[in-house]
């Protein structure tokens, strides 16, 4: 067969493929927003999103402390994570030998590999208690371990392995004549790392937050078994939650006899598939504006 015959074939089947994938999430928002029509058409958007009154039974749907739950969970997650990524980041790729960072690189490919599930479990047996029994008492703090420092604390170790995996590709993309340069002038290996390296990969770390943040956003099965699921607006760390994703968890199996309640869910599943994206896409803004910076 010639070769560019083949060329063309393989080249129209990846664009099928690439198609295939966009048409796939099309369909999934379109699917979403059909079922979502009910609870649209009876209730106002704004009212949707900013009214914490959730009364099922008279049709009443607001979605606002289950929203902030959402955010606050992940906003502290990733105060935790990020910094833990960039410095072990820093460290194996400027500090670290060979060996070490592979050590290290095969534990967090392990990690990324755990089901969600046993991170939750693991936050019931080992994060809840050391909330409840040492944490919250160092504060002065009653609390029954499951709320906002729990989630954010599991959902930390979640989202570890793909920021700190990005990050790491990131910095090992800065030209090495860059730091080469710097040590020339008599610079440290910190004052490179400061002043040459994070400036220069500032945006593709941004990004890897960014699509960290999309990760833990989405997380389900951990967060519902560690935050307490209380519809609420934390005030405090110690403070139980109820994230949207634990939302449709909980319900969406017993609520499918309520088309009202069904509709709700689905909008709460078009919401949180509609920021995910929007991160996500944001993510690949920042990483194209990177790499035409550098050409």
């Amino acid at each position: 067969m010639d070769r560019r015959l083949v060329d063309k074939i393989v080249g129209s089947l990846t664009k099928v493929v690439a198609l295939f994938s966009i048409a796939v999430m099309l369909l999934m928002i379109l699917g979403l927003l059909a079922k979502s029509d009910r609870i649209l058409s009876t209730t106002s958007l704004p009212k949707l999103l900013f009214s914490s009154d959730w009364r099922p039974s008279k049709g009443e749907f607001g979605f606002y402390p289950y929203i902030t739950g959402t955010f606050i969970v992940t906003f502290i997650a990733m105060v935790l994570a990020v910094p833990l990524c960039l410095m072990s980041t820093i460290y194996l790729t400027e500090y670290s030998n060979r060996r070490f960072r592979s050590i290290v690189k095969s534990g967090v490919d392990i990690l990324a590999g755990i089901p969600s599930v046993v991170f939750g479990l693991w936050g019931v047996l080992f994060i809840v208690p050391l909330v409840r029994e040492y944490i919250a008492p160092s504060f002065g703090v009653e609390t029954s371990g499951y709320c906002i420092l729990s989630g954010a604390m599991v959902l930390a170790i979640m989202v570890v392995p793909i920021i700190l995996s990005i990050m790491e590709d990131v910095i090992l993309s800065v030209p090495q004549d860059l730091k080469e340069a710097s040590y020339a002038v008599a610079a440290t290996k910190w004052q490179t790392v400061k002043h040459v390296i994070l400036p220069k990969s500032a945006h593709g770390l941004l990004s890897a937050v960014i699509l960290g943040f999309s990760r833990a956003f989405g997380e389900t099965m951990a967060v519902l078994m560690v935050v307490g699921n209380v519809a609420a607006h934390g005030r405090s760390l110690f403070d139980p939650v109820y994230p949207l994703t634990a939302l449709i968890a909980n319900n969406y199996g017993e609520m499918l006899s309520i088309p009202l309640y069904d509709s709700a869910l689905m909008f709460a599943s078009l919401l949180l598939l509609v920021i995910v994206l929007i991160f996500n896409l944001l993510a690949r803004t920042i990483l194209v504006r990177m790499k035409t910076e550098e050409n």
